[in-house]
C-alpha cells in the first residue's frame, strides 16, 4: 500500500462546466488514528450532481466546499487502522470521506456496511443516498397511489431509475424520461417502466399527450429546465410535484424557473422540494424496505463504475453532465 495519500482539491469556484483548473491533485502522508478515530482506505467515490452546487460560494443547504479543501464526496472504504471503540480494522464503511484514497473519521455520519445483503457499491447506489432519495420522494413527499401515473425526469440516473421501480412495485403506470435509446431501452426491459421519453428525439410534450392522456398525477423532477416546463402542461388535478434536483441548471450562469409554474393553481397542483438528510432518523427502516425488495427481485441496481484514481475524478464528474452514465455514477480507485 502506499504511504502517500493522494487527494482532489477544489483550486478554484469554476463558472460553468468544471474545468481542469478547478483541480488541484495533491499527496500527504496517510493520516494515523488518534484516540477515538480510525482510518479508511477508500474503495471507491460516488459522483453525484450536487457536487457542482456545493462548489459555489451561495447560500444553500449545505456550507460550500472551501477553496483548497478536499472535495467533498461521499465513499465507501475498509478501515486499515483504528484506535475507535466501534470500529475495527477490516469493516466495511461509507462515509462523507471526500474524494481521497485515505481518510481519518471519528465516526461521525459512518454507517457500517452489512455486505452480506448486497454489494458494497449497492450502498452508493440503490442502499445508499440516491435509493433513500426516491424512496422518500415518492413514498413520503409525494405518497403515491396504486393506478396513478408518474413521470420521472433523469430517469436512467441513479435516484430516477430506483425511483421507477418503486413506483411500478407500488402499483402506478410509470413514464421515464431520459436521453437516447440505449437509456430509454433500459428503462422499460431493465427498470419495468411502461414507458420511455427520449428527450434528445422526442417532443416531450406530444410524448406525454400519448402516455399519459389522463394527465400526470405524479412528477418527480431531477432535470429542471424544458422538462419541467413540459410536464407542468400536462398535469392532472391534484397533481404532485417533488423537486428532487435540476440538472440541467448546475453549471448554468442563470437559472430558469418554470416558466408554466401557472399550471400548478389550474391544476390545484403543489410543488414540494425534498432533501434526503431531512429524513436520516428514518434510514434504518427505509434502507430495510429497500434491502428486502433487492433481495427479492423486485428492484434491481445498476452501478456504472469507472475505474482509475482520483486524478481521474475530474473527468469522471464531467461523464455525469455529459449524460454518460446509466445508474450510479461511481469512481473506483486503484491504490497502488
Amino acid at each position: 500500500m502506499s504511504l502517500l495519500n493522494r487527494q482532489v482539491r477544489l483550486a478554484a469556484r469554476p463558472s460553468g462546466l468544471p474545468r481542469a483548473s478547478d483541480w488541484q491533485v495533491t499527496s500527504e502522508a496517510v493520516p494515523s488514528p488518534g484516540p477515538g478515530q480510525f482510518v479508511v482506505a477508500v474503495s471507491h467515490v460516488s459522483v453525484d450532481p450536487a457536487m457542482r452546487g456545493w462548489m459555489n460560494d451561495v447560500a444553500s443547504y449545505i456550507a460550500p466546499v472551501e477553496i483548497g479543501a478536499v472535495m467533498r464526496a461521499g465513499a465507501i472504504g475498509h478501515v486499515t487502522a483504528s484506535e475507535h471503540s466501534s470500529y475495527g480494522v477490516g469493516d466495511c464503511v461509507y462515509g462523507a470521506f471526500g474524494v481521497q484514497e485515505h481518510a481519518l473519521s471519528d465516526g461521525t455520519g459512518v454507517l457500517r456496511l452489512d455486505t452480506s445483503l448486497a454489494t458494497a457499491t449497492t450502498y452508493l447506489g440503490a442502499l445508499g443516498l440516491t435509493g433513500l432519495t426516491a424512496y422518500f420522494a415518492l413514498l413520503d413527499i409525494a405518497r403515491i397511489r396504486a393506478g396513478e401515473t408518474v413521470v420521472i425526469s433523469g430517469a436512467a440516473g441513479a435516484v430516477g431509475g430506483v425511483a421507477g421501480q418503486i413506483a411500478k412495485l407500488k402499483g402506478c403506470r410509470t413514464i421515464g424520461i431520459a436521453g437516447g435509446p440505449l437509456k430509454c431501452g433500459v428503462l422499460v426491459d431493465e427498470f419495468g417502466f411502461d414507458a420511455a421519453i427520449d428527450y434528445k428525439a422526442d417532443n416531450v410534450r406530444r410524448s406525454l399527450r400519448e402516455h399519459a392522456p389522463g394527465g400526470v398525477d405524479v412528477y418527480l423532477d431531477n432535470v429542471g429546465g424544458e422538462i419541467l416546463d413540459a410536464v407542468l402542461t400536462r398535469l392532472a388535478r391534484g397533481a404532485r410535484i417533488v423537486i428532487s434536483g435540476a440538472v440541467s441548471q448546475y453549471n448554468a450562469d442563470r437559472v430558469h424557473g418554470p416558466a408554466n409554474y401557472m399550471m400548478l393553481l389550474v391544476a390545484r397542483a403543489s410543488m414540494t422540494g425534498m432533501l434526503v438528510f431531512d429524513y436520516e432518523e428514518r434510514f434504518p427502516e427505509a434502507l430495510a424496505e429497500l434491502a428486502g425488495w433487492l433481495r427479492d427481485g423486485q428492484i434491481t441496481s445498476r452501478e456504472h463504475i469507472v475505474g482509475g484514481g482520483v486524478a481521474d475524478f475530474p473527468d469522471t464528474l464531467l461523464k455525469l453532465f455529459a449524460g454518460e452514465n446509466t445508474g450510479k455514477l461511481i469512481l473506483a480507485l486503484d491504490h497502488d
